[in-house]
């Protein structure tokens, strides 16, 4: 089959690999659809060693179940694979499961490919009426589903749902649509570059800002830079709550001191319970997250100059959907 492989810092190739094959309990499954992640970008900088080249990257993803009693089912992935059996995946916190694989870190190549292997239980049925392009998106969605639900469920009930999101990348728009289905109607995003705040602006969807001199009781870090944090740690209201979902960098920003005065309470969230992605899948399909129209579709074949356009910072679209079959 073909493949987008990562090869070393910078370098992709599209080529042939050897066929994706199913284990026991786990299905064969043509992508038709897959997303580049901010986690795909860090591994193509070179900066993530949990994804060592050579390797298939590429976790957000849909596409059709491939023979056995399921065969042309059409399916969206959820790429975190846990064992089932600890306390963590037994309370329904699977992210948190100490053996969990996801696609895209070895043992298990990702979804820039024509082809992956996945347990059953790690696919949601999609709809006719729903795109590829949108079931990808699910995983990405799923992420700031998680992290605005445990702010929330953090947040004094007797505050007023007020909300902030740093940045204006996929997991911050979906961040902001997530808050607007939990019904929090008041959300600002910040993002300072202007091609991509001009092209969320056009969509009408979105409240989008250079920057604020407001302050919320909500805030979404969906960048994770020490700026942001700073940021983040500025702009709470006190007796409030930062939901840290970025992978930027790991150090600095924090004002633990302000934080401490103001009893601010910090969450880090790290991807999504099954049933979170199962809840995502399903406001999709229910078009609760609205049209999902500000991705931008490439071939998979030209998945090279969309890495190099993504780190040479000249994509307006929050998000590049890669087609295999294009």
């Amino acid at each position: 089959m073909k493949a987008l492989v990562y090869e070393g810092v910078e370098q992709v190739a599209f080529r042939d690999v050897p066929d994706a094959a199913p284990r026991e309990a786990e299905h064969l499954i043509r992508i038709e659809a897959a997303g580049i992640c901010g986690s795909d970008m860090h591994a193509y900088l070179g900066h993530d060693a949990r994804r060592p080249a050579p390797l298939i990257l590429g976790h957000e993803a849909a596409g059709t179940i491939v023979g056995g009693p399921r065969d042309g089912a059409r399916v969206t992935i959820n790429p975190l694979v846990s064992c089932s059996k600890c306390s963590a995946c037994k309370s329904g916190r699977e992210n948190l499961c100490a053996d969990r694989q996801i696609i895209s870190m070895p043992p298990r190549e990702g979804a820039f490919a024509q082809y992956v292997a996945m347990p059953a239980s790690n696919l949601v049925e999609v709809p006719a009426h729903v795109s590829f392009a949108m079931a990808a998106l699910a995983e990405p969605l799923a992420v700031s589903w998680h992290a605005v639900r445990l702010g929330l469920e953090a947040l004094h009930p007797t505050m007023d749902r007020k909300a902030l999101v740093i940045g204006g990348g996929a997991i911050g728009v979906a961040a902001a649509l997530a808050l607007s289905a939990m019904d929090v109607d008041d959300v600002v995003i910040v993002e300072p570059s202007d091609g991509r705040r001009a092209y969320l602006q056009s969509t009408g969807a979105f409240n989008v800002v250079k920057e604020t001199m407001q302050d919320f009781s909500l805030v979404i870090d969906a960048v994770g830079f020490a700026a942001t944090r700073s940021m983040a740690s500025t702009m709470v209201q006190p007796g409030g709550v930062v939901a840290h979902v970025g992978l930027g960098e790991d150090a600095g920003g924090l004002d633990i001191r302000r934080m401490t005065l103001q009893e601010i309470t910090f969450i880090g969230t790290y991807t999504y319970t099954a049933e979170d992605f199962r809840q995502t899948a399903q406001a999709i399909f229910d078009g609760r997250l609205g049209g999902l129209d500000w991705v931008e579709e490439r071939a998979l074949s030209e998945g090279a100059e969309a890495f190099r356009d993504l780190r040479n910072g000249v994509v307006a679209a929050p998000k590049i959907i890669l087609m295999p079959w294009a």
